[in-house]
């Protein structure tokens, strides 16, 4: 069981979570995994490979399995956080207590997910064409050949992060101001965030 001191600021800082965040990495180090710190998380990996992360938000901590979706979910414990995402899931918690009561399954989760890894598994991802481009979308590209040869020419992950983006409005009007404040941006070949 090596802790990271690079890590160790993580779990000393004050927070809402602070003990479930030490009962989380307590069975997570037990599990053999190699604990790093990435996007300001606390990451497990295997071999370099990443396999979970611990990670809190208002509501509840949470267990965040890369390719959650390939691990069998015999307790029904995984949760999809959202439709878009496409391979990761978490376990959630609010108390020390729940996490006690899981640990066996937890570690067994944590093993199945570096046997995944191991076996070179990977999640089948849907493809950018396979998403539904919003109709008000779909109107401009048509409307502006410029416009349409500029999407084309985005990665494909910038593509999603603009379908996403837009499909997220629950108005049409409010669809196609995000649209047409993005335009310039697609034309200049950048991503939603660029």
């Amino acid at each position: 069981m090596t802790t990271n001191p690079k890590v160790d600021w993580f779990f000393n800082e004050d927070s809402k979570w602070k003990r479930e965040y030490a009962a989380l990495r307590r069975i997570i180090l037990d599990c053999g995994l190699t604990e790093e710190l990435k996007w300001g998380q606390p990451c497990y990996t295997f071999h370099r490979k990443n396999i979970v992360l611990i990670h809190g938000f208002k509501e509840y901590c949470a267990l965040l399995f890369f390719k959650g979706a390939l691990l069998k979910d015999d307790h029904g414990i995984l949760i999809q956080q959202t439709e878009n995402v496409q391979a990761a899931r978490q376990i959630r918690f609010t108390t020390v207590k729940e996490i006690t009561a899981l640990e066996q399954t937890l570690k067994a989760y944590v093993h199945q997910a570096v046997e995944v890894e191991k076996a070179g598994l990977k999640v089948p991802l849907k493809k950018t064409e396979d998403f539904t481009i919003p109709e008000e979308l779909q109107q401009k590209l048509e409307e502006f050949p410029a416009l349409k040869t500029a999407f084309k020419a985005l990665t494909p992950g910038r593509q999603r992060a603009y379908i996403f983006y837009f499909s997220q409005a629950k108005q049409s009007k409010t669809r196609e101001s995000r649209i047409e404040k993005y335009i310039p941006k697609i034309l200049e070949g950048k991503g939603l965030m660029d």
